[in-house]
């Protein structure tokens, strides 16, 4: 099994962060199901502030580019992303487009 760490930031409005927690205290069905489709085992977000940081860990078959194809192909995985997209705001050194940053790992006990 792999592990992957991604974060983002949200925009920084007390009201703001508290709908997109109300929002993940139960995700759409369709949303945990692509989820769950693209070998993503255990997903985890904690936030600190207006950051958020994800831990995932996903079978042998994950791939991010699959992934991606898939919720492309997906209208309510994109009504999701766009809906979160109210909430979220890219890092300052993100692609053009890109959420979620891939985080690098320095240290393991």
């Amino acid at each position: 099994m792999k592990k992957y760490c991604l974060t983002v930031d949200l925009i920084n409005d007390a009201k703001l962060i508290a709908e997109y927690e109300a929002h993940h205290k139960t995700i759409w069905p369709e949303i945990e199901k692509s989820i769950r489709d693209a070998g993503i085992e255990s997903m985890e977000i904690y936030r600190v502030e207006n950051r958020l940081f994800m831990i995932m860990e996903v079978s042998e078959t994950f791939s991010f580019e699959k992934k991606q194809a898939a919720d492309l192909a997906n209208p309510r995985v994109q009504e999701w992303e766009t809906l979160m997209w109210n909430y979220q705001q890219a890092l300052p050194f993100a692609n053009p487009g890109e959420k979620w940053v891939l985080m690098k790992k320095i240290f393991q006990l």
